[in-house]
């Protein structure tokens, strides 16, 4: 289950360090299916943190604009 508090940058360290693993094969098989999901979960959080902070942006300029007019 995602904790509460990770941070964009904890997921995008984490999704890194899975991700060399996988590529230098220094991960057993017995291990591979739970790092996978972990990694398509840690991509899911790491999108969506995104997706908000885009948002946010977007109203930040908007107000900042509408203030201009």
């Amino acid at each position: 289950m995602m904790e509460e508090k990770l941070t964009y940058e904890a997921a995008w360290t984490e999704l890194t360090a899975i991700s060399k693993e996988i590529e230098n094969e220094t991960i057993s098989v017995d291990d591979l299916a739970e790092k996978v999901k972990r990694a398509s979960e840690l991509i899911a959080f790491c999108q969506g943190r995104l997706r908000a902070t885009e948002t946010e942006v977007g109203r930040i300029i908007d107000g900042m604009e509408n203030q201009q007019l």
